[in-house]
C-alpha cells in the first residue's frame, strides 16, 4: 500500500529515551536504525541519564524509528520515551553519535 501524503510529510521527531540507555551502544544502535531508514539527525547522551534522539525525514520513517525505540529489541533497557514532532530544520547532513 503506497503511502499517504501524511506519511511522506517531512517532519522533525525529538525523542527523549530513558532506562539504561548509556554505555550500552545505545547511540550506535539509534544511529543504525535512523541510517537504515534514511533520516538524517543525531543522539546524544544528557547528563540526567536520558538520550535524546533527533531526526528528521519522512513521518513514515520517523514513525518506525519510535516504534524501534521503544520495542524490545534495543541495547539496555528503555523503560520510557517521550517525542516531540516539530517542522524540521534541515541543518543536519547524515545521523550523528553526539
Amino acid at each position: 500500500m503506497p503511502a499517504t501524503p501524511e506519511e511522506r510529510q517531512m517532519v522533525r521527531l525529538t525523542a527523549w529515551v530513558r532506562g539504561r540507555v548509556q554505555g550500552v551502544g545505545f547511540r550506535w544502535w539509534t544511529r543504525a536504525r535512523a541510517l537504515e531508514l534514511g533520516l538524517t539527525g543525531w543522539a546524544r547522551n544528557l547528563e540526567d541519564g536520558r538520550v535524546e534522539v533527533v531526526a528528521e525525514g519522512p513521518r513514515e520513517s520517523c514513525d518506525a524509528l519510535l516504534e524501534l525505540l521503544r520495542g524490545d529489541d534495543t541495547p539496555g533497557q528503555v523503560t520510557g520515551v517521550v517525542e516531540r514532532w516539530s517542522d524540521p530544520k534541515g541543518a543536519v547532513v547524515g545521523f550523528v553519535e553526539r
